[in-house]
């Protein structure tokens, strides 16, 4: 009964772990294809689900996929702040997403061994980088 009841929670997670990879593909490509206003949404979303699959991974001790989920944060956040940069109007959410993320990356980095802190130290860098550009677009004089 026990060794039938582990082989149903391995198979209903492995099923699950496949429907969120083929969940997420989908959003990628609909994002892709999405209208440019609504690109920047879809991108954080993104960026954010990769977020959240960072911190499991990392738990998990998956410390390589949880370096390649990190690098899909930040390639997914970029894309957004490329995005919002091309519709002015998604600046302001866009920018509040991506100082959520970074912070969400500089508290897990404290979290983590030495040698598992510098991708994460450099993609919150990136995303504080991003950021930054994101508030000099909305507040600077058009210089």
């Amino acid at each position: 009964m026990r060794k039938s009841l582990t082989i149903a929670l391995f198979v209903l997670a492995t099923a699950a772990g496949s429907l969120a990879a083929k969940d997420l593909q989908d959003m990628i490509a609909r994002a892709d294809a999405a209208r440019p206003e609504d690109r920047p949404g879809l991108y954080i979303e993104i960026a954010e689900r990769q977020l959240k699959a960072v911190e499991e991974l990392f738990r998990a001790n998956k410390d390589d996929d949880a370096v390649t989920a990190v690098k899909d944060v930040v390639t997914y956040s970029e894309k957004a702040h490329d995005a919002a940069i091309a519709s002015p109007k998604k600046l302001k959410n866009t920018e509040i997403s991506l100082r959520k993320m970074a912070a969400k990356l500089r508290d897990l980095k404290r979290t983590l061994s030495f040698e598992d802190q510098a991708p994460v130290q450099a993609a919150s860098d990136r995303l504080e980088a991003l950021r930054t550009d994101l508030l000099a677009k909305m507040f600077g004089n058009g210089k």
